[in-house]
């Protein structure tokens, strides 16, 4: 008896050296110990504390009660707080956005007109410096504010990247404004030249390249007679 018992012991200790090695072979303890780590529970997000606002005084008001019981004694008493006010400070442009529902646009004959007077001023400023005529449109003058300028003069005579150029009106007053090479146009600043000088569509513009980066503009209205033109014609000759 004592001996079948300690033949069973042995056999039950050689099972498990066995399958001990089996699972050592197979990597089971390895995986085992990877399934516990990924079932871990996770360390939950912290929430984020909302800002208390600052108290800026208490006091304490009598809760309003009926006249029926106004003899009565004891009063009851509310603590009122009152909390600062944060108060975003807003922001206001100086323009306004022109109608654009309300455009105004200028007849064949009146802009051809134009481009003639200013045509003829071209003539009379000479051919010291460079110059071209831009007659203007709607979208000069409202919306998008870009102003192309002629491919043909900007290839010859302006820079070949990115530029502040200065645009000088007729009574010396200076605009600076953004020349954008790749686009051969005129962006920032240029629609506070136009809004500042009234340009409208029809209106003629032209352009005098006194230095490398700065432009004389002489502005010929749509709507200007034409004797007040010939006045600056003759202005200019003289």
């Amino acid at each position: 008896m004592v001996v079948a018992k300690v033949t069973y012991e042995e056999q039950r200790k050689q099972r498990l050296e066995e399958n001990k090695k089996r699972m050592e072979e197979l990597h089971l303890p390895l995986l085992a110990q990877a399934l516990k780590n990924s079932s871990a529970p996770k360390t939950p997000p912290q929430k984020m504390k909302r800002s208390t606002p600052r108290i800026v005084k208490k006091e304490m008001v009598e809760v309003r009660r009926s006249n029926r019981i106004a003899n009565n004694p004891a009063p009851e008493y509310r603590e009122i707080v009152t909390y600062e006010r944060f108060n975003s400070p807003r922001k206001y442009g100086i323009y306004r956005r022109r109608d654009l529902g309300n455009r105004v646009y200028a007849s064949d004959k009146d802009r051809a007109n134009a481009i003639m007077k200013a045509e003829e001023l071209e003539v009379g400023l000479g051919s010291e410096f460079p110059t071209f005529v831009k007659p203007m449109l709607q979208s000069h003058v409202t919306g998008g504010f870009w102003l192309g300028l002629p491919s043909y003069f900007c290839r010859r005579n302006l820079p070949k990247r990115d530029e502040t150029f200065t645009l000088i009106d007729e009574e010396g007053e200076e605009y600076p404004t953004v020349y954008l090479a790749g686009k051969a146009g005129l962006s920032g600043g240029w629609r506070g030249f136009s809004i500042e000088h009234g340009l409208v569509d029809g209106d003629a513009l032209v352009f005098q390249l006194i230095r490398p980066t700065a432009f004389k503009v002489y502005i010929i209205r749509v709507n200007d007679s034409e004797e007040a033109e010939g006045d600056k014609i003759e202005t200019l000759d003289a």
